[in-house]
């Protein structure tokens, strides 16, 4: 998988209930950053899910990211350079 620009994945822990998808990506949307990728998968007792979210790095992205901790229900948020979830992904949609 070949990337423009300089992707970086945010993952995030989150309740898992219905709905919490809808905020994550309403949130991006209303601020006009696209997310271009998405995976999330149920974890721990199923109470949880991990979000993996492929985004571009920019100058708007920790702001981004002050929003996304901010919503009741993403209980943590972190960085990460490892693409290798989204290169895997990629593989299965081509």
């Amino acid at each position: 998988m070949v990337f423009e620009h300089h992707p970086i994945a945010l993952e995030l822990i989150v309740r898992n209930h219905p709905g919490v998808m809808s905020h994550i990506c309403g949130l991006f949307a209303r601020r006009a950053f696209n997310v271009d990728g998405i995976l999330c998968m149920p974890i721990k007792d199923k109470d949880e899910s991990r979000i993996w979210l492929l985004v571009q790095k920019d100058e708007r992205l920790s702001q981004m990211v002050n929003q996304v901790e901010k919503l009741e229900d993403v209980r943590e948020v972190r960085f990460s350079d490892d693409l290798r979830v989204f290169e895997i992904m990629q593989d299965y949609v081509q």
